[in-house]
């Protein structure tokens, strides 16, 4: 691993002090093959990306919608594994030393063995790990591995999240706390709902953590909503993957579309006194 990895509250406060919020970008590792995704990372960590999530392929991704189950299961057929999707990440650290986080389904980490998959994320250079199906009160055995090997523990808040159960989460989870914008599975939209404004204030109030909110954030202004109503840093995927979808047969254009795209949704944390 040629790069340490930063930590999250190290990233969170280097954007803050530009007064700035964190631009995540989502892709699967190995969409639409691994060459071409480790190349897409790199043209995000190029282009303005503060952290990076990445997803593990999975054949069954209930979270997610037509999207993300397009892509992976283009990264399925390209051969995917959990293991080549550590090998993916331990690619990343040769060039980069920003925070990544993984998003996965609990079943590819009870498959490996939850000791061993939170033991290979921590020699791989992975930060944290939110497992997108684990509800806290399953998840002593994740948090157990988490702390052994020092790979912190991410939950979701949404909207149907009681304030009780806001509490809970808010005590569980390191790094940061992801915020679902929207009700539903994940998608691109074309609007953002005031009452995405509102779940990031309640969530606020409940948690020093840094919030960064995901689930339908796919263009600058939604960057830029969620990140002037309080939240540290903006999650964007279905928006990229759509990229990849519709550039499959002309790989130059579609790195050339989200190079230029990553840009804009990196302006769009600027927060304007």
């Amino acid at each position: 691993m040629s790069f340490k990895p930063e930590s999250y509250q190290e990233m969170f406060m280097r954007v803050k002090s530009k007064n700035e919020g964190g631009f995540i970008p989502f892709i699967v590792a190995g969409d639409p093959d691994f060459d071409t995704s480790l190349e897409i990372v790199r043209i995000f960590v190029e282009n303005g990306a503060d952290a990076l999530e990445i997803g593990f392929a999975f054949s069954d991704p209930v979270a997610d919608g037509p999207t993300v189950q397009e892509a992976d299961l283009r990264a399925l057929q390209a051969g995917m594994t959990t293991q080549r999707g550590f090998e993916f990440i331990r690619k990343i650290r040769e060039f980069t030393s920003i925070p990544i986080g993984l998003l996965v389904y609990y079943n590819l980490i009870y498959q490996m063995g939850v000791d061993q998959f939170y033991k290979t994320a921590h020699e791989s250079g992975v930060n944290a790990i939110l497992a997108a199906d684990l509800p806290p009160e399953e998840s002593k055995d994740a948090i157990t591995a988490s702390k052994k090997y020092g790979v912190q523990q991410v939950f979701m808040a949404a909207q149907t999240t009681s304030n009780e159960r806001l509490e809970k989460i808010s005590n569980l989870c390191e790094g940061f706390l992801y915020v679902v914008a929207v009700m539903g599975v994940t998608g691109a939209r074309g609007d953002l709902k005031t009452s995405t404004v509102d779940l990031i204030k309640r969530v606020r109030n409940h948690t020093d953590l840094p919030l960064s909110v995901g689930f339908g954030i796919s263009k600058p202004e939604h960057v830029t909503n969620v990140i002037r109503a309080g939240a540290d840093g903006a999650i964007v995927a279905s928006a990229i993957l759509d990229i990849i979808t519709e550039n499959l047969q002309d790989k130059e254009i579609m790195k050339k579309k989200i190079a230029e795209f990553c840009q804009k949704l990196k302006e769009a944390t600027k927060k304007i006194d």
